[in-house]
C-alpha cells in the first residue's frame, strides 16, 4: 500500500536550509514505487522555486507570512490537524526547532552551535545565549520524541546525542552541493606568483565561531616575511564579530592594501569568486555540516582547514588543518600549503575526489529510502 509523505519546510529561511529542499526535490528522478505523494508546508518564496510535479502538492499557510510566533503557533496546532486532513502518513520536519507534535515523523538535526562545547559561552550573558539554549532543549525534545532522525554528519549524530541522550533510530546523510560549484581551475605553480600576489578567500558570514580575525593577523603575518598575499571574505557581519574583524584590519591592514569584504555575493555568483581564488581558507570552530567547505573541494582549489567539529570528517586528507583560535597556527599552516608545490597539487585532488560524494542526488536518493524505510517498519 503506498504511502503519502508530508514535509514541514516552514522554517528553512536560510540559504542552507532552502538549497536543501531545493536540491532533493529538484534531482529526484523518480519517488519510491511505495511513495504516493508529498506535501510540502512551506512560504511563497520557496515554493515557488520547486519544481511543479503532478505528485508534489504544495500548502502555504497565511500565517507563514507572519511574525515568527504566529509562525511557531501554526506549527503547534494547525501543521498536525493540516496533516491529518491531507491524510499524511509519515512527516519529515526539516528543523529539529519544530514544535509540531504530528507522528509518525523524521525530524532533521542541523543546528550545533546549541551543542558544541564552549561555543555558546562566547555570547556571555545576552539574549543570543539564552535563545540558543532554550533551542537546546526543544531540539532534544523533538529529536527523543520522533519516530526516527536525520543527522547531517556523523560528528553531529555523536555530539547532539550527548546532550539528547540515545536516539535508537537514526541516519546519517550528509547534504549536496550545487553542480554550478564543480569548475575547471588551474592549479598555479610558485613562481607564477612572484608579481601576482596569491589570492585566498573565506566564505562565511562573520561571526564569533567563525574567527575572520585570526586569518587577517595570519595573512599579516606572511605579508610581514615577504609572502605576496592577498584574501577576499565573502559574506557580511555585525555585532561583536564583525567589530572585532574591523578592528583587526584596521591595525594590520589601515590602508586596505591587501583584506578585502564583499558583504553580499549571490550565491550563483559564488563559484567566480572561488574561480578566481588561489588558496580556500575555512576557519570555522562549530559546523553541523560545512556546505561552504564542500564548495570549495568542488573547486579544486587547495584548500587549508580548521581541525575543530565535523571538519576532519569532510575534507579528510584533502588538505591541511589548523587551530583556528591561534592566528600563528594557520600562519604556519598557510605557509606550508604556499611552500610545498607538489603536496598542494595532490590535496587540491584529493579533496576535489573526495566532493564527488555530496550530489543533491544522492541526498534525495537517501532521503526518501530511508523515510520509506521508518515506514515500513512501522507497518509491521
Amino acid at each position: 500500500m503506498k504511502y503519502k509523505l508530508g514535509i514541514d519546510a516552514s522554517r528553512n529561511r536560510s540559504g542552507g536550509a532552502k538549497a536543501h529542499i531545493i536540491g532533493i526535490l529538484k534531482d529526484i528522478e523518480c519517488l519510491p514505487e511505495e511513495m504516493e505523494e508529498v506535501h510540502i508546508w512551506s512560504y511563497d518564496e520557496l515554493l515557488n522555486m520547486l519544481p511543479n510535479y503532478p505528485w508534489l502538492i504544495k500548502h502555504s499557510p497565511k500565517s507563514l507570512k507572519r511574525s515568527l510566533i504566529h509562525q511557531l503557533m501554526w506549527q503547534y496546532k494547525c501543521l498536525p490537524k493540516e496533516a491529518k486532513e491531507a491524510k499524511i502518513d509519515i512527516m519529515l520536519n526539516t528543523d529539529a526547532g519544530t514544535i509540531s507534535r504530528f507522528l509518525p515523523a523524521i525530524t532533521m538535526s542541523r543546528d550545533m552551535l546549541s551543542y558544541e562545547p564552549g561555543e555558546m559561552q562566547r555570547f556571555g550573558l545576552s539574549f543570543q545565549r539564552l535563545r540558543l539554549l532554550a533551542l537546546k532543549y526543544v531540539q532534544n525534545y523533538s529529536l527523543k520524541n520522533s519516530t526516527a532522525a536525520i543527522f547531517l554528519t556523523k560528528y553531529a549524530a555523536e555530539v547532539i546525542q550527548k546532550s539528547s541522550g540515545n536516539i535508537a533510530n537514526y541516519k546519517v546523510i550528509p547534504h549536496g552541493v550545487s553542480e554550478n560549484f564543480r569548475i575547471n581551475t588551474s592549479l598555479w605553480k610558485n613562481d607564477e606568483r612572484i608579481a601576482k600576489p596569491i589570492r585566498c578567500i573565506y566564505v562565511s558570514n562573520v561571526a564569533l565561531y567563525k574567527h575572520q580575525w585570526n586569518v587577517v593577523k595570519a595573512i599579516a603575518n606572511l605579508r610581514n616575511e615577504g609572502y605576496n598575499l592577498i584574501i577576499d571574505f565573502v559574506g557580511g557581519g555585525e555585532g561583536k564579530a564583525q567589530d572585532l574583524f574591523l578592528e583587526t584590519v584596521a591595525k594590520v591592514d589601515p590602508k586596505r592594501e591587501f583584506v578585502s569584504q564583499y558583504e553580499f555575493v549571490s550565491h550563483k555568483d559564488l563559484p567566480i569568486y572561488l574561480a578566481n581564488s588561489d588558496i580556500f581558507i575555512f576557519a570555522s570552530s562549530c559546523e553541523n555540516m560545512p556546505n561552504t567547505l564542500i564548495e570549495g573541494m568542488c573547486t579544486g582549489i587547495p584548500i587549508i582547514c580548521s581541525s575543530r567539529g565535523p571538519m576532519p570528517e569532510v575534507l579528510q586528507n584533502g588538505g591541511l588543518y589548523f587551530d583556528p583560535e591561534n592566528s600563528m597556527t594557520i600562519t604556519n599552516t598557510l605557509k606550508k600549503m604556499i611552500d610545498n608545490e607538489l603536496e598542494r597539487m595532490e590535496f587540491a585532488k584529493k579533496s576535489k575526489d573526495l566532493s564527488k560524494q555530496y550530489s543533491w542526488n544522492r541526498c534525495g536518493k537517501e532521503t526518501f529510502n530511508y523515510v520509506t524505510e521508518v515506514y515500513n517498519n512501522l507497518k509491521k
